[in-house]
């Protein structure tokens, strides 16, 4: 008997260690879009630009579009500390858009799951409280198995050298001259109307288009 009493606490022990130990259930926020369709792989692209993503619409578009625009890559999250360069975004956009400066939101959940909506709710969303006129597209995974295409590519060193490498959090911006080239890359915490920003923006837009 006090050998069963012995065995009876051990058992429950380890089934609440193992329990403990059990993995995060998986994000079950639905995507907003299908899985990105790209035109190139990742290993043979030499430029985001070589990619075709959905928009917030599910309409495929290949970014190509962007070739002798200056664009700013981003990905974004509507419930992020950082959500409101939101509205920095729109006013560095309609400040040089007339010189073809561009901007590409990404929608991305893998940080907190700080972007748990559908496509109508972060297009809602945006609209509503930060006027966002700039192209937004479908959601994405910018960092782990899951990671889409474009995402390989702009983290990736060999392709686009000091401006790869892990995406750390929401709101990481990458900037691509008119030949289609990332120019730079800028952390989470620097604004989109940072000086430093504002300056690699209108440096790249006196590049002559190709």
């Amino acid at each position: 008997m006090k050998a069963l009493l012995t065995f009876v606490p051990v058992v429950l022990c380890v089934a609440l260690v193992a329990a403990q130990e059990k993995p995060a259930a998986p994000d079950k926020g639905k995507p907003a879009a299908p899985a990105s369709k790209v035109t190139a792989a990742t290993a043979t692209a030499t430029s985001p630009l070589d990619f075709t993503m959905p928009d917030i619409d599910g309409k495929d578009v290949p970014l190509s579009r962007y070739k002798g625009d200056v664009l700013l890559i981003v990905n974004v999250a509507s419930k992020c500390g950082f959500t409101p360069q939101y509205k920095q975004l729109e006013e560095v956009y309609q400040k040089h858009k007339a010189r073809g400066f561009r901007i590409a939101a990404f929608p991305a959940n893998n940080f907190r799951q700080q972007e748990p909506g559908t496509a109508a709710e972060i297009k809602e969303f945006c609209s509503k409280n930060y006027g966002v006129t700039f192209d937004l597209f479908a959601r994405v995974s910018v960092k782990g198995d899951g990671q889409c295409e474009l995402y390989k590519f702009l983290t990736s060193k060999d392709k686009t050298g000091d401006s790869g490498g892990e995406i750390p959090w929401n709101f990481t911006k990458f900037l691509v001259g008119r030949d289609g080239k990332v120019l730079a890359r800028f952390d989470p915490k620097v604004k989109p109307d940072d000086p430093d920003v504002v300056k690699a923006i209108e440096q790249a837009l006196g590049a002559r288009k190709p």
